[in-house]
């Protein structure tokens, strides 16, 4: 008697699959409609297909909020992990050939980097640069695993000995808000605390640390405020007018001379993190590698010119 032949499990279509992956990790439809270039309502279809697919509920309205449920949760968990992996195999696969590969965070890159990039590939059109901006819980790159020959993480240097690193430029963290929720003169601390405080990472580390460095950690509820999973959602909440952030001053620059982004408060704090440009050691240095290197450091962002008191 032949062996019976068991068909595999429909798989749910791919794009319903990245448009849930993107919305548990912003929390949010919106926000997932921009980063996917698609309206809210597609999104919206898309895990409603997904459910549909799967025979359970992966997000449940709380008030204005959305959570996941346990099968959601564990859902985006290994979705995570899935789209890194493919994502991995296509830089591998269509990257250019002699091309230096780069990885950055997505607020850097978005922020500065792109545009240095840019100007550094009209000095040196003879240097390619592939650049992969890439959302991370921690700036962190596998040189052994990953298919990137530097990177530029967040840290305080504390990268592995057979590293070679070069620092570009300190995090000074500040608080940012729209002109109008600012008024016509600066902010006291009481005005501060009476704000909707706005957390660029889910453990408030960076308003932890500006309010315990300017000394007012005991004033202000720093627990408190909307949570959120990058410096860039952030930024962007805060020029929306939903309340105070914190921002790098080296990040946002063009929104404070644009009058987009104003500062409430005008002391800046140095984080004790810093941006670095990274690679693996024990081989020869490309000499793409070193132009990009030098033109980085020589078109860094200015802190000074914002007039505001850099507090080390």
């Amino acid at each position: 008697m032949p062996d019976s032949v068991v068909a595999a499990p429909r798989m749910p279509p791919l794009y319903a699959l990245r448009a849930f992956e993107v919305a548990a990790r912003f929390g949010s439809f919106t926000q997932a409609a921009q980063s996917l270039f698609i309206t809210q309502s597609a999104v919206s279809r898309h895990v409603k297909t997904l459910e549909e697919h799967l025979g359970c509920q992966l997000f449940e309205r709380r008030g204005s909020r959305l959570v996941l449920t346990d099968a959601g949760r564990l859902l985006a968990q290994e979705l995570k992990i899935g789209f890194r992996t493919i994502e991995n195999a296509c830089v591998a696969v269509t990257r250019q050939r002699g091309a230096l590969r780069l990885k950055a965070p997505s607020t850097l890159t978005m922020r500065w980097l792109l545009g240095t990039l840019e100007g550094f590939h009209m000095a040196h059109p003879q240097s390619r640069v592939q650049l992969t901006s890439a959302w991370m819980d921690l700036d962190a790159v596998d040189f052994s695993s990953e298919p990137f020959d530097c990177a530029i993480l967040l840290g305080n240097g504390g990268f592995p000995a057979d590293w070679r690193r070069v620092k570009l430029f300190d995090e000074w963290l500040v608080p940012v808000c729209a002109p109008d929720l600012l008024g016509a003169t600066p902010w006291a601390t009481q005005q501060l605390g009476e704000a909707e405080l706005i957390h660029p990472s889910r453990d408030c580390r960076d308003w932890r640390r500006w309010l315990q460095r300017t000394g007012r950690a005991d004033q202000i509820a720093w627990q408190q405020g909307k949570l959120f999973d990058t410096l860039e959602l952030g930024i962007s909440a805060a020029a929306q007018g939903h309340g105070v952030s914190i921002g790098d001053l080296a990040l946002v620059g063009t929104e404070l001379q644009r009058g987009s982004l104003v500062l409430p408060l005008q002391q800046a704090v140095k984080s004790g993190d810093s941006y670095y440009l990274v690679w693996p050691g024990g081989g020869d240095e490309s000499a793409t590698l070193m132009r990009m290197r030098d033109y980085l450091l020589e078109h860094l962002p200015d802190v000074t010119s914002q007039g505001v008191e850099l507090l080390d």
